[in-house]
């Protein structure tokens, strides 16, 4: 038995969560707002930086700086086809940077 902490991560595509181990039990950890899932969503503005609930809440407003759906991207190469298909559906902007896709 494993009687250190852990923490481990659950990136999902349209919620995440965050839980730890310790004292022999696990635990989901609370976001800010106290959901147990936090929405995979993050916005830029020019003065903060938005996740979660506030980052989904901006998406009909700051579309075009509200990123979300990024586990997509992971460990594909910009020409899949999944990842053309999938920017037909983003209003944010996603590059091609040495073969990889990027967020610009």
């Amino acid at each position: 038995m494993y009687n250190g902490i852990a923490v481990g991560i659950d990136l999902g595509m349209s919620y995440s969560c965050v839980g730890i181990w310790q004292n022999e039990r696990f635990e989901i950890i609370p976001n800010d707002q106290g959901n147990h899932m936090t929405p995979s969503y993050v916005t830029f503005t020019k003065t903060e930086r938005l996740i979660g609930d506030a980052a989904k809440n901006q998406v009909n407003m700051n579309s075009y700086n509200t990123v979300y759906s990024t586990k997509r991207l992971i460990g594909c190469k910009f020409n899949d086809q999944e990842v053309q298909s999938d920017m037909k559906h983003w209003l944010f902007k996603v590059i091609d940077k040495n073969g990889r896709p990027y967020i610009q």
